[in-house]
């Protein structure tokens, strides 16, 4: 079995974590992959807790410069972890050294960036992926296949929403995530890209909106180490931060195929703590999604009996191979952390057959247009057309 040189940037973060598990599980949950990850580095500026994270995961090399995994020749894959910021320049010096990158969503800040990435990444004959991880989940694949064989019939409406409340509450606490420097543009390209990772997925390109995308909450407690999801109970010290991107987006967009759709998203949505839905409506039926429900699709089909039509609930099981290679039985429910190692496999197994999957740098690059033409829209306060 062919072995793949791994790098892990920001190994000690959330995702870094999820893709390191992900790699060190891979052989064991996925064996009919045909590569073996192997992680050579791991690398965050959190030079203790990486050394730690290497210790526990007996990997050679950690640090706290990227650009040394990099510079490695022994590395074949480079997995970016990394904040937002940081994706544009680090994807672009793994491309320059040769190397197949995975890198997390937002892909980068502008499409002319994501442009310029695409370009390197054809010119070098290289793999590339970015990390938008929930439409992998094999029921968005029955979606997928309902949809394209025409069963609901044309689309004419798409309605997405993604919404949590990690800063609903006004004391929680200033992240990188809130910096505009960081990560420039908020939970437009945090959030509201998982929303247009669907409609990529499922309906195809946009090719104009309208998006209001304010910043609600115009200051956050300043708290030394604050992360994801923290509180300030028992620790605020007085000090502010300005919040400088947005922290909801509402968006009104038409597809290049005739329909429209509404999305909205945030992180502001005070007792939502993840939610996640779709409505697709079509000239035959419709499908909706729940991520409360997170191996369930709807279906409704207007060629139903009449007095006998009604949404019916199919639950993805076992017949799915990407399903059972979790579990045996349907309605058991897949959770975060399976999705994205089903993604790394699959990541994996593309280097080794050198065929690109879904969603590649150049499928990426349309989520950045969406995420680009947001930020456009309500800075003007026009329809803005989606550079594709």
């Amino acid at each position: 079995m062919r072995e793949i040189a791994v790098a892990v940037l920001g190994a000690c973060g959330w995702m870094g974590k999820v893709h390191s598990n992900a790699y060190a599980g891979m052989a064991r949950q996925f064996p009919g992959v045909t590569g073996r990850p192997v992680i050579k580095w791991l690398v965050d500026e959190n030079a203790d807790g990486v050394r730690v994270a290497a210790e526990a995961l007996a990997v050679p090399n950690h640090g706290t410069a990227w650009q040394d995994a990099i510079r490695d020749p022994a590395v074949e894959l480079v997995d970016i972890c990394l904040p937002d910021k940081l994706h544009y320049a680090v994807s672009k010096a793994a491309l320059e050294n040769g190397k197949h990158v995975y890198c997390e969503k937002p892909f980068t800040d502008t499409t002319a960036e994501a442009e310029e990435l695409v370009a390197l990444a054809g010119k070098k004959g290289v793999i590339t992926r970015v990390g938008h991880g929930f439409p992998i989940n094999p029921v968005h694949q029955l979606a997928r296949e309902i949809i394209r064989s025409g069963e609901i019939g044309d689309i004419t409406f798409f309605r997405g929403t993604q919404h949590v409340d990690s800063h609903g509450d006004p004391h929680a606490p200033f992240i990188w995530r809130l910096d505009g420097d960081l990560a420039r543009t908020g939970i437009v390209g945090d959030t509201g890209s998982h929303v247009f990772s669907f409609i990529d997925y499922l309906i195809g390109e946009v090719e104009q909106l309208t998006a209001h995308c304010p910043v609600i909450f115009k200051d956050r407690p300043d708290i030394p180490g604050a992360t994801y999801g923290a509180t300030t109970i028992g620790r605020d010290t007085g000090k502010r931060r300005e919040v400088t991107n947005p922290d909801l987006g509402m968006v009104l967009c038409r597809f290049a195929s005739g329909g429209v759709g509404v999305v909205d998203f945030s992180r502001i949505a005070t007792g939502k703590r993840f939610t996640q839905r779709y409505e697709i409506y079509g000239t035959k039926g419709s499908i909706t999604y729940d991520y409360d429900e997170i191996t369930r699709l709807n279906v409704f089909y207007l060629a139903d009996r009449h007095g006998r039509q009604g949404y019916r609930a199919i639950d993805v099981g076992p017949e799915m191979a990407d399903y059972r290679t979790f579990l045996p039985l349907p309605n058991f429910g897949l959770g975060y952390n399976e999705v994205k190692a089903l993604e790394a496999s699959q990541v994996i197994q593309s280097i080794v057959d050198h065929k690109p999957a879904w969603p590649t740098f150049a499928d990426a690059k349309r989520m950045v247009a969406l995420v680009d033409a947001c930020m456009e829209s309500h800075a003007t306060g026009q329809w803005t057309a989606v550079r594709n």
